[in-house]
């Protein structure tokens, strides 16, 4: 199966974090499922650090560096994800996660997410 990584988890995952359930880890550690992290999610990343807003020992650098070693895949956005979040209902505001709903929506991926926004689409999530 494939899954999409919110932001938030995957910043759970490098931090350790208690907030991690345990299926999520679960499935980011299971060799044989295809984890995504959409570039947005690294675009998000880089702007909170830029600003302050987030602290990440070693930066994005190292952060590109970690996604690389666990095996995740930067997935790329393409034009039918910006047509995707056009049919999205306005529930959720932040662009940077209406763009991974469309994008999971678009590529049939299972959105790895606890944002209860989210949860309030049509799209496949898990948790």
């Amino acid at each position: 199966m494939n899954y999409l990584v919110d932001t938030h988890v995957l910043l759970w995952y490098f931090n350790d974090s208690v907030n991690l359930s345990e299926t999520a880890l679960n499935v980011i550690e299971d060799i044989n499922c295809q984890k995504f992290i959409n570039i947005a999610s690294l675009w998000e990343f880089s702007i909170k650090l830029s600003i302050g807003k987030l602290r990440f020992e070693g930066g994005l650098r190292q952060l590109l560096e970690i996604v690389e070693k666990n095996g995740f895949i930067v997935q790329p956005i393409t034009q039918s994800h910006l047509s995707g979040i056009i049919d999205l209902p306005f529930i959720h505001r932040d662009p940077f996660d209406r763009l991974l709903i469309a994008a999971a929506k678009t590529d049939d991926m299972t959105l790895l997410t606890d944002d209860e926004n989210i949860l309030k689409y049509d799209v496949q999530t898990y948790w």
